[in-house]
């Protein structure tokens, strides 16, 4: 009996789900920690008894090593299941499946290293998963994918692989008819050194990402896919040059076409693209326009701005009372971005959404906002304030005060959760949820007294980035951790240096090939703007923010020496 009160102690959610006969669970947080710990890096059994469930959600919790046994036995209305960010791996043991009503399965951020039979998702015959339509295995160590992968979730519609240590997709995994629905394949930031022509077997696939990987080539054979509307191939060496800079900036369409032509080789375009580029450059000099060219390395350089060296630096100051609602921030100021050329502007707020979605756990763990710089009032001044005191102007609505606007925004998402009848939380419920119970709300405002950003909520209009904006003031909030606000902030500001770099050689093939250049990339205004060329280099100046408490004291700095230390080849950071 004492035994038995214990462990109701130990798991009050339990109780409370059993109840309330609930279909949801969501365990995270310290207390989490210690429980699992306790349980042997397992979850407890007893969670394995709960057969309603159709949404379960175990995240942050670095005890946790292996699931356990009972799950595909205790589970089997699971329609989701959200294992992230925690240490699950090397292998899975036992399996996770069979789970029959499976639809996503979210085990990014773990420690995962290799899937093999009986230590991976499922059995392939009958298949393990055969209703899974979403698969996120971003984030680990994989070095491998499992052979039976498409014969083990047959259904599969969205795979994320980003961030592995994969070097080939398994030859299974394109054979003819094996994963006829998948739509979506991200396997950015791995390792791979080849993609086989039997892609062009994934007939319904829309959206490809292979960026920052170690491949040569991009098969003809891509072309064929007849859904497809978007790659990224960006990050890698590839050896048709004319691709390479194609894949930095053009539209999908006339990559596929270029592709489609024939390519590298296929019909002698690149030797004929060289001659006229030589051509080119040669009357560019007799006419006295050709120049010294600038080399790769400035143009893609990382400027920091010491404080010492700036004469007007921005700071944010910021009052205790964040302490116990959002206590971390980092700010940064980027100077020189071009975002008027083509989609540049798109593709840089997509870029955000991606490390919100990943690195921010869907804004569970932090917080990013970006603000036109010009707009921006300083000093800034970081507090907390009660939800009926605190106004904004949110981005495309009306002045507001924060009570009211998550009031809206909870009801918008409770309507849209009912419109699609998913039992699942929703993207808008998995960051408003972070502000319950909280006697305040944490709050960005400028030195004329306007809120110009709530974390993890919303911006103000009144800072909204625009095509024409090329300075920002970047923002990384988080409940949790300062060192991962900085992580963040790098890899948005490496994210910007690649845009930017992606914008460079779009235009220096408009400046080569002229017109052809212009039909190629979709790039129709004479009027581009040509700042970046002005100053010869293309640089991004980052210009260092100081977080100071009330009385002055420094609390962080960024850019510091520490950061901006892991950068890819193209770019250059000089300190």
């Amino acid at each position: 009996m004492a035994a038995a009160a214990a462990v109701s102690e130990a798991w009050p959610e339990l109780d409370l789900a059993e109840r309330e006969r609930r279909r949801e669970l969501l365990l995270t947080g310290p207390a989490l920690e210690e429980r699992v710990k306790a349980a042997g890096g397992r979850l407890p059994p007893r969670l394995f008894t709960l057969p309603l469930l159709h949404y379960l959600e175990v995240s942050g919790c670095s005890s946790l090593r292996a699931p356990g046994p009972g799950l595909a036995q205790g589970l089997p209305q699971l329609h989701s299941l959200v294992l992230r960010r925690n240490a699950l791996g090397p292998g899975l043991s036992p399996e996770l499946g069979p789970l029959p009503a499976l639809r996503v399965l979210d085990l990014s951020g773990n420690a995962l290293e290799a899937l093999p039979p009986g230590e991976g998702l499922g059995p392939a015959e009958p298949p393990g998963l055969p209703q899974l339509q979403s698969l996120n295995l971003s984030g680990n160590r994989l070095r491998e994918l499992p052979a039976n992968l498409a014969r083990c979730a047959p259904r599969l519609q969205i795979l994320n692989l980003t961030g592995n240590c994969l070097d080939a997709f398994p030859a299974e995994l394109f054979r003819p008819g094996a994963l006829p629905l998948l739509s979506e394949l991200a396997a950015a930031d791995n390792c791979l050194r080849e993609l086989s022509p039997d892609i062009a077997h994934l007939a319904s696939l829309k959206t490809l990402d292979l960026s920052n990987n170690q491949l040569t080539e991009i098969p003809a054979e891509l072309a064929d896919c007849p859904k497809l509307k978007e790659i990224n191939f960006r990050g890698n060496k590839l050896r048709d040059k004319r691709l390479e800079k194609m894949v930095g900036g053009c539209q999908t369409k006339s990559i596929l076409e270029y592709l489609r032509a024939g390519g590298r080789g296929g019909r002698g375009s690149e030797k004929e693209d060289r001659k006229k580029r030589r051509e080119r450059k040669q009357q560019r000099r007799e006419s006295g326009e050709g120049e010294e060219e600038v080399a790769d390395s400035a143009k893609l350089m990382l400027k920091v701005l010491h404080v010492s060296e700036n004469p007007t630096p921005l700071t944010v100051r910021v009052s205790p009372e964040v302490r116990d609602v959002r206590p971390y921030i980092v700010g940064a100021v980027v100077r020189g971005m071009d975002l008027q050329p083509g989609n540049a502007l798109r593709r840089f707020l997509n870029s955000q959404t991606k490390l919100h979605d990943d690195l921010c756990e869907k804004r569970t763990a932090a917080t990013i906002a970006t603000h036109d710089l010009q707009a921006v009032r300083g000093p800034l001044l970081y507090a907390a304030r009660p939800p009926e005191d605190l106004k904004i102007v949110p981005l495309g609505r009306r002045e507001a005060k924060a009570k009211e606007l998550v009031k809206q925004l909870q009801l918008e998402a409770e309507e849209q959760r009912k419109q699609k009848k998913r039992q699942s939380v929703s993207g808008l419920h998995r960051y408003l949820h972070l502000l319950d119970g909280k006697e305040n709300y944490p709050c960005l405002v400028d030195a004329e007294g306007d809120v110009i950003s709530f974390p993890p909520i919303t911006n103000s209009e009144k800072t909204k980035i625009k095509k024409t904006t090329c300075n920002l003031f970047l923002e990384v909030t988080s409940a949790s951790s300062l060192q991962l606000c900085k992580d963040i902030m790098d890899n948005l500001i490496l994210k910007m240096a690649e845009l930017n770099k992606s914008t460079l050689e779009n235009k220096e093939e408009d400046a080569l090939l002229g017109t052809e250049a212009d039909a190629c990339c979709g790039l129709s205004d004479s009027n581009l703007n040509l700042r970046a060329e002005k100053d010869g280099q293309c640089p991004l100046v980052v210009e260092q923010v100081r977080v100071v408490d009330l009385e002055g004291s420094l609390k962080v700095v960024y850019p510091s020496k520490a950061d901006l230390l892991s950068t890819p080849p193209y770019v250059t950071v000089v300190r």
